[in-house]
């Protein structure tokens, strides 16, 4: 990174930047551009730094960095001149269309300090992949990956202080992306606002890392169908869970298990894609998780599960549809050895029982080590920290 001795405003070119309305950058409408570049960052620095928290008591999403990047579009102008600077309220106008229509999407990864006191972030190139598809979903405008990795990397660096000392917490990494344009016509936005936010966390759930939780499976809800935004990830997926969750939480359970169709498939739990570790109905050892279909979210880890299991070559892997009465059935039979989430807040995450039309269903996780469960979390973590060099990790370059 260029000299920073002094907190200020740092331009990676020769080119200052002017102030661009009700926008968050300091932007630099030229030439309309189909992206970015990480080489034309400004860097405006913090006059000095929040205190740092306790990587032990750590609320998910609660404690934010001394910085973010910001990057402006519009139709008129293309990308402007991406800027780091202070973290800060963001100023929009009222009728804004992520506001009123959902024109929005985020993405959601980490950064890892090592053992070796190296700081990675866990295959971003999946989430920028992501974050591209989702952005065209939505209609807002494309952008070069790699540019936007490069700017995050950045950002990250800036404020490598804020990466926990801690093998159990880590810097999570929240690009946001919205419709910006001023008016409340139902039309693709002609204006918009990328930008990335950064949040030291602890474990997501509040009873432990790898304590396991109860699902409420309950056909009346739906998370996505098809021909909708459930492979995205954008906000309008999240919002409407809301309500099924605290619905679950009053029949004592801690997360729902979303079914979809007369069928009832089963898709995801909670905010997490599923695995099932079982003895399949001819009796094969499987490790299964329903497959990419248009309603399911792509998940990073979820894909990197896939890629393990495939690695170890110890037994089935397959990406096919589940019903709830396929579950019944197996926890009848005595198939199930092992279920569990996974996601990138948590990681991997046991369950311990599935309450299903008004009768609770024990699975028996925990009961069976959980092995599998473990194994996976441990070979993840593993990477994300260092452990096991790895080329699904990026390196955050030194300053």
């Amino acid at each position: 990174m260029a000299n920073r001795a002094a907190p200020g405003i740092w331009h990676s070119n020769s080119k200052k930047g002017t102030q661009n309305g009700n926008s968050c950058t300091n932007g630099d409408p030229g030439a309309q551009s189909d992206s970015f570049k990480a080489s034309d960052v400004i860097i405006n620095l913090a006059s000095s730094s929040k205190e740092k928290p306790d990587p032990n008591s750590l609320v998910f999403g609660a404690t934010f960095t001394d910085h973010m990047l910001c990057i402006d579009w519009s139709k008129e102008t293309g990308w402007q001149r991406p800027v780091i600077k202070p973290f800060q309220n963001l100023s929009l106008h009222p009728a804004v269309s992520a506001l009123h229509y959902a024109i929005q999407l985020f993405e959601g990864l980490k950064a890892y300090r090592g053992e070796d006191g190296k700081i990675r972030l866990f295959r971003p190139k999946l989430n920028m992949e992501r974050m591209h598809r989702s952005a065209l979903r939505m209609t807002l405008p494309g952008f070069d990956k790699e540019e936007l990795l490069q700017l995050i990397l950045r950002l990250v660096e800036v404020d490598r202080e804020w990466v926990p000392y801690s093998s159990s917490a880590s810097l999570y990494i929240r690009p946001t992306f919205i419709g910006t344009e001023p008016t409340l016509g139902v039309r693709k936005p002609s204006h918009a606002l990328l930008y990335v936010i950064l949040s030291p966390v602890g474990p997501y759930f509040s009873s432990g890392s790898f304590n396991p939780v109860s699902l409420w499976a309950e056909p009346k809800y739906v998370r996505a169908w098809m021909g909708g935004t459930g492979d995205c990830k954008v906000g309008g997926n999240y919002g409407p869970t809301i309500f099924a969750q605290y619905e679950a939480m009053e029949v004592g359970c801690q997360q729902v298990l979303w079914l979809y169709g007369e069928q009832e498939q089963i898709t995801e739990v909670g905010t997490m894609n599923l695995f099932i570790y079982w003895k399949d109905e001819n009796g094969e050892e499987e490790l299964v998780t329903p497959p990419l279909d248009g309603i399911i979210l792509p998940g990073v880890t979820r894909h990197s599960i896939l890629d393990l299991a495939r690695k170890w070559g110890e037994f089935k892997v397959s990406e096919r549809h589940l019903t709830m009465k396929d579950l019944v059935a197996a926890l009848n039979e005595n198939r199930i050895r092992e279920m569990f989430g996974a996601g990138t807040a948590c990681v991997v995450c046991p369950v311990s029982r599935v309450s299903y039309r008004n009768k609770d269903l024990h699975v028996p996780t925990m009961e069976n080590g959980p092995k599998m469960a473990k194994r996976f979390l441990q070979e993840l973590t593993d990477i994300q920290y260092g452990r096991s060099p790895s080329d699904w990790m990026v390196e955050v370059p030194s300053p």
